[in-house]
């Protein structure tokens, strides 16, 4: 073991405790009790506010899930004479009981350093080197050690790796230049970095929209500047792109999260005045709908996990959000059919953002902290209240948009027409 990571060995976590019948249950360590309610900022509408709790350590590193869940990844520090030192850590999150494997090498990691964990339990691990320089290498355990192959580097000033694929086996990364974007695979491949398409305009984000990894939605601004708008890309037709969110000519329409199963897709933008977390189907004829529950003044609120399973249902799936406002980050927990955002205390050590739900409905949520180096949180989805059925020209809370909607055609045709040559 290096001699700067012998500062965090440590006993391995405690047998999970019975469930209780609460809507939270860790595993790991008993949960201590949430502060007064008082301290957290009101977010939407028909919501009882409930803060995060507070902790005295030093904020969670993020933490990267592999396609199935079953590992986790995040970069992890121990302190040593010369200050802290970084090295690339492994969750195990589908056994009986979940556990951590660090994963160091000879020489510490730069805190800069993205990983990315893959289903085969390897993780991915981008370095910036000497500027412009972006190496890749697959870490995994072998005995006492770290094992480490190369897999190549890429030259250019700015990168962004995408989640794994839906394989995977597999990640990509998007290279914006001037006038386009490239889209690189810089694991999975079969001889390092492998080119895969070059696409005008410049792209971000980076979200799935099925089983296979052939479709890729990014938020595209062209060259010039004008509004950003979610396109999709076909990667087994050389990133063909289709037109995915149009919801009014100027608005910038940028796609959070989609799920492949039911075709929920969760979206933030500023066609209502300003920006708005709003919600439509992949396929539906009706238009985007933004839920005044959704709408938070003093708080800023991201989606981080669908439900899955959920055929033909999308109106049924549970979303968790990520709820950051004054007193700190805590969860909220919606459905398209409900009426209102349940909120919930966060554990403490919890990496905001992070978790994953199950079909039946159980969101999974990781934390380390003292005496609790690798756990995980299971919080239920809250049952809704019956809703009013609504006509299909009005929101989702009953009232007709004050913005102009165009008509559905992103959302009705995307992504099987409407291509255009990613050249």
């Amino acid at each position: 073991m290096p001699p700067f990571l012998a500062a965090v060995a440590g006993p391995a976590p405690q047998a999970p405790a019975p469930a209780a019948s609460v809507p939270l249950v860790r595993t790991g360590s008993p949960l201590p009790p949430a502060p007064p309610a008082r301290t957290a900022p009101p977010v939407g509408t028909g919501a009882a506010p409930l803060p995060p709790s507070q902790s005295r350590l030093p904020a969670p590193q993020p933490l990267a899930l592999s396609a199935d869940h079953a590992y986790a990844a995040r970069l992890a520090t121990a302190g040593t004479a010369g200050g802290p030192a970084w090295f690339a850590e492994r969750w195990t999150l589908d056994g009986p009981e979940p556990y951590s494997v660090p994963l160091p090498l000879d020489q510490p990691e730069e805190p800069e350093a993205d990983v990315v964990p893959l289903s085969d339990g390897r993780v991915l691990i981008r370095r910036r080197v000497g500027g412009d320089r972006h190496t890749f290498s697959l870490l995994y355990p072998t005995g006492p050690g770290t094992g480490e192959l190369l897999l190549g580097a890429l030259d250019c000033a700015d990168l962004a790796l995408l989640p794994p694929s839906p394989d995977g086996a597999s990640v990509l990364a998007l290279l914006p230049g001037e006038r386009s974007t490239a889209v690189w695979l810089v694991a999975g491949g079969g001889f390092g970095p492998e080119h895969v398409a070059d696409v005008p305009g410049r792209c971000s984000g980076g979200v799935w929209l099925d089983r296979e990894g052939r479709l890729l939605a990014v938020d595209r601004q062209m060259p010039g500047g004008g509004p950003v708008k979610a396109v999709v890309l076909d990667l087994e037709r050389g990133g063909e792109v289709t037109p995915l969110l149009q919801i009014a000519p100027e608005s910038n329409d940028r796609l959070l999260m989609a799920d492949a199963d039911s075709g929920l897709l969760l979206v933030r933008s500023d066609a209502p005045g300003h920006d708005r977390l709003g919600w439509g189907v992949l396929g539906s004829c009706l238009p985007v709908r933004f839920p005044e529950c959704l709408r938070a003044a003093d708080a800023t609120l991201t989606p981080f996990a669908v439900q899955p399973g959920q055929m033909l249902m999308p109106e049924s799936c549970a979303v968790a959000l990520r709820i950051d406002g004054a007193a700190g980050s805590w969860v909220g927990l919606w459905r398209p059919t409900g009426r209102r955002l349940h909120q919930f205390a966060a554990p403490d050590g919890w990496p905001a953002g992070s978790g994953f739900w199950t079909r039946e409905g159980v969101l999974h949520l990781p934390y380390a902290q003292e005496g609790a180096p690798c756990s995980v949180a299971l919080l239920e989805a809250p049952v809704d209240e019956p809703r009013r059925v609504t006509t299909s020209g009005t929101g989702a809370s009953g009232s007709t948009p004050a913005f102009g909607v165009c008509k559905p055609v992103p959302l009705g045709q995307a992504p099987l027409t409407g291509r255009t040559s990613p050249g």
